[in-house]
């Protein structure tokens, strides 16, 4: 069976975005050529992208556009090739290249492609999903880019809706010049 692996920037308070649906936080740290040689590295690392409807929607406006060919090649080019899967109940079709809409319920959907033969499914961004399939145990590993920023109250938590609390075992850990770091953690199996 593929593992689901959810790649998300976080603030140092847990958040995965502001309560106004701003980013800009992810990006107001100075250059630094080995986070940026990582991001490039990590889109091309292969898999297959899953995406929340709004993140898709996000994504899809930028990636292939010619601003990003010239701004990101690497990554654009990546992004623009990769299969991707996005999770919606509303959204009918999905016009960037290689793209499947998964109708209904996610947790259903993503249980079905882990069955299927295929790489990896990567969770990019799409907070609201990660935060949804968190507490099914859908997800095998959670690699959290985390950002030195707090956004208190303004901020949306990535695992305020774990009623029951997670255990977690950390089996990757990299800091960046820039501040940031990449904590890669995998959900210990319960006791019982």
């Amino acid at each position: 069976m593929r593992r689901l692996i959810a790649f998300e920037m976080v603030t140092l308070d847990g958040c995965y975005a502001s309560t106004d649906g701003d980013f800009d936080w992810t990006h107001r740290r100075e250059r630094d050529a080995e986070w940026d040689a990582f991001v490039a590295g990590n889109a091309g690392s292969g898999g297959e992208l899953v995406f929340g409807r709004r993140t898709y929607q996000m994504m899809a406006s930028w990636w292939p556009t010619p601003a990003a060919a010239q701004n990101e090649p690497r990554v654009a080019e990546a992004m623009n090739a990769l299969p991707k899967y996005v999770c919606s109940r509303t959204l009918q079709e999905a016009t960037w290249s290689n793209t499947t809409v998964l109708q209904g319920d996610a947790a259903t959907r993503l249980q079905e492609l882990k069955r299927s033969p295929g790489a990896d499914l990567v969770i990019l961004g799409s907070g609201e999903l990660v935060a949804a399939l968190a507490p099914t145990g859908l997800i095998d590993e959670y690699q959290l880019a985390l950002i030195p920023v707090v956004l208190g109250r303004r901020g949306k938590p990535l695992f305020g809706g774990v009623e029951h609390g997670m255990e977690l075992r950390l089996a990757e850990s990299r800091r960046f010049g820039n501040g940031n770091m990449l904590l890669g953690y995998q959900p210990r199996p319960s006791a019982t």
